[in-house]
């Protein structure tokens, strides 16, 4: 299973990727929105972690062209972030990602699970074109 790290905090995609491959997942990891965008359309992963507060495009706007794209609407969004106001929660999730969880009230152990539930739960697939 492929999983795509959008997150440009360094040092927390290096330890979010680590775990994520001991539990035995294909990672790849984007530095900013442009770069996500650019890594999912190249080969669609089966679970995206996405930050909000990234360069060049943010995880909202990320987050609203991966939905508005056929070949990847399907696959779950996890939003990892600080922001943590009620209107970004909702925001988040309105725009289509399944779950939102905050970086610092979050062990590490607690993503590789949520990862492991949602990629374990039967979802539809994009039509062919």
């Amino acid at each position: 299973m492929k999983i795509l790290i959008a997150e440009d905090e360094e040092a927390l995609a290096t330890i979010l990727r680590d775990e994520l491959v001991r539990a035995h997942y294909a990672v790849t990891v984007a530095r900013d929105g442009v770069e996500a965008l650019r890594a999912a359309r190249k080969n669609v992963p089966d679970l995206i972690l996405l930050d909000l507060l990234m360069p060049r495009k943010d995880g909202f706007e990320v987050l609203r062209e991966l939905k508005a794209d056929a070949a990847l609407k399907a696959v779950p969004v996890i939003i990892l972030s600080n922001l943590a106001q009620d209107q970004d929660v909702r925001r988040g999730l309105d725009l289509g990602a399944v779950d939102y969880l905050e970086k610092v009230q979050l062990p590490l152990k607690q993503v590789v699970e949520k990862v492991r539930a949602y990629l374990s739960e039967p979802r539809e697939l994009p039509e062919e074109k």
